[in-house]
């Protein structure tokens, strides 16, 4: 009953912030920003133009003259010059700590040739001492044509370091053949459930594995040392805070070797925590969850599950009723079987905790609504918010479900510029439709809670809602943008950035929008992006980024 007992801590902690406030109406501000252009969020209070802190929360909002009454002898005093202020955003899907280690590691996302591959494969690992792994690397294979690397691109510059490069979406991976070796992996080996290990013409390995097929490799992988925990969360966090992130949905958070709680504690216990983190575990492991001692507070919570249906569009491995269109005896595959799935969210959801699973193709996500449906029926009524982590490819007769089952749309919209580029050649014209369908599912009054799904795409809230806004594909392809319909506002995106993601994690009463009695988490812009024409919003600078009243980021 772990979510219970979470929530019922932050409803007491919101309660003793309002009694505090109420009855301390004398006490000055810690901190007082005035001058500025602020968007809440708050449909009571949609604007502002001053705001007042006291310790880590918002004590005020609203005109100028009115806030600066609570200005005392030590209150710091900030004219915000006109600048647009927004809440703090959330991201709702995140890989922590492999997106930190991918900032240490060799870049490939913008690796337009295999020879670009292997010049930059070839220079890091220069910088390794023999039998250090080379992981991340976060390749697109669509840049080049679409022909998937080889195990014999990087043989030769890696004689001595096991290599496993990911695809940017994590559903495939490149092995050198030293990895492969300490895998003990080779053509025999058997095809695993929810996995395919990729041979050439000559039943050859090419040293790509699709889903669950890596983790005969990653299971070779050596685990991260403390330090190197650190050093790979320091980064992330950092990272998120220059993109005017405060809060992140890590769906690695208690994952094994990536798991990035154990960190996130020390980093609490020290006073370093400075981005606050709802960390998932896997949804096979819910027993494990429930049975853990509350230690949530309003930096750290663990309450919830994340689970796998399919795979994903650009490794043919997300699950459609009918074949991809340039694989005509292919529809992917389900990671995980539909019967497991029913159980464990079956019994997860019995135990209080909260869930969500991702689902690419319109087959998984018609399977998981499907199953939510039953559990919805068969346990008791509750406040649930289930959520489809990505919702990408929907049948039309799904669409309208997700605002009756009150499942959460947690999407990522900058991918929809990104694969916007090839999907039509992978699922023809058709479905595309419904791909991303942002205003569909709008229409028909679904909640969209919006992430980055980092590092397969760029933590940035900004590119994010440029994305939604504009569907311009990075090819610069489609300038009135991909599927134009599926188009929605400025504001509808920052509040699946801000006010939906607070909901998306039971916390809406203490964050995602600015008011009286919340964190007080923003970030100032260089622009006010419900303004300027939506295809500047890319330019947008984050000036500074605020957690907690404090200034943790200041662009030089």
């Amino acid at each position: 009953m772990a979510c219970v007992k979470t929530r019922r801590g932050y409803y007491i902690f919101f309660l003793l912030i309002l009694i505090i406030s109420c009855n301390d109406e004398a006490s000055m501000a810690d901190l007082i920003i005035h001058n500025a252009n602020i968007w809440t969020g708050n449909d009571v209070q949609p604007s502002a133009d001053a705001l007042a802190v006291s310790g880590d929360t918002i004590i005020a909002i609203g005109r100028h003259d009115d806030v600066l009454e609570l200005k005392g002898p030590e209150t710091e005093v900030i004219d915000g010059r006109g600048k647009f202020i927004v809440p703090g955003f959330i991201d709702c899907h995140v890989h922590l700590i492999t997106g930190g280690r991918s900032l240490l590691s060799v870049d490939l996302r913008d690796a337009a040739t295999p020879q670009e591959f292997i010049r930059r494969v070839a220079e890091y690992a220069k910088t390794l001492r023999p039998g250090e792994w080379i992981l991340e690397g976060n390749w697109d294979h669509t840049l080049w044509g679409g022909e998937l690397p080889h195990r014999n691109w990087v043989d030769s510059v890696t004689p001595d370091n096991p290599l496993f490069l990911s695809r940017l979406d994590g559903h495939m991976a490149l092995a050198n053949s030293l990895a492969l070796q300490f895998a003990e992996i080779n053509k025999d080996t058997p095809e695993v459930d929810g996995g395919e290990i990729i041979k050439d013409a000559g039943e050859n390995l090419t040293g790509i594995l699709k889903d669950n097929a890596m983790s005969l490799v990653f299971e070779e992988v050596p685990p991260m040392n403390e330090a190197q925990r650190d050093k790979a969360f320091d980064a992330a966090m950092k990272y998120f805070l220059e993109n005017g992130v405060t809060s992140v949905h890590d769906v690695d958070g208690l994952n094994g070797d990536v798991e990035s709680y154990s960190t996130a504690l020390r980093f609490r216990q020290t006073g370093d925590l400075q981005v606050r983190i709802y960390a998932a575990t896997p949804i096979k492991d819910w027993r494990r969850l429930a049975a853990m001692p509350d230690e949530s507070d309003s930096y750290l919570r663990t309450d919830c599950l994340k689970g796998f249906v399919d795979g994903s569009l650009g490794s043919h491995t997300a699950a459609f009723h009918e074949h991809y269109t340039d694989k005509a005896d292919d529809k992917g595959f389900f990671i995980n079987s539909e019967e497991n799935l029913n159980q464990w969210i079956l019994d997860a959801d019995r135990a209080g905790l909260h869930l969500f699973v991702h689902a690419i193709g319109d087959s998984a996500n018609h399977t998981l609504l499907n199953i939510f449906e039953e559990v919805i029926r068969t346990n008791e009524e509750r406040d649930r918010r289930f959520r489809i982590e990505h919702a990408q490819h929907l049948a039309r007769e799904d669409i309208s479900r997700f605002q009756k089952l009150g499942v959460i749309a947690s999407m990522q919209p900058y991918h929809a510029i990104d694969d916007g580029r090839w999907a039509e050649a992978y699922i023809g014209p058709e479905r595309i439709k419904t791909t991303y369908a942002f205003q569909s599912l709008l229409d028909e009054g679904a909640i969209l809670a919006f992430g980055s799904d980092w590092a397969v795409a760029p933590a940035s809230p900004l590119m994010g809602i440029y994305a939604a806004v504009t569907r311009r594909t990075l090819d610069d392809q489609n300038p009135d943008g991909w599927v134009p319909e599926q188009k929605i506002t400025v504001e509808e995106a920052l509040r699946a950035y801000t006010k939906n993601a607070a909901y998306a994690s039971f916390e809406e009463n203490i964050k995602g929008t600015l008011e009286a009695g919340k964190l007080a988490d923003f970030v100032l812009l260089s622009e006010n992006i419900t303004e300027i024409d939506p295809n500047k919003i890319k330019n947008v600078q984050v000036l500074q980024t605020y957690v907690g009243g404090k200034k943790v980021f200041e662009l030089n």
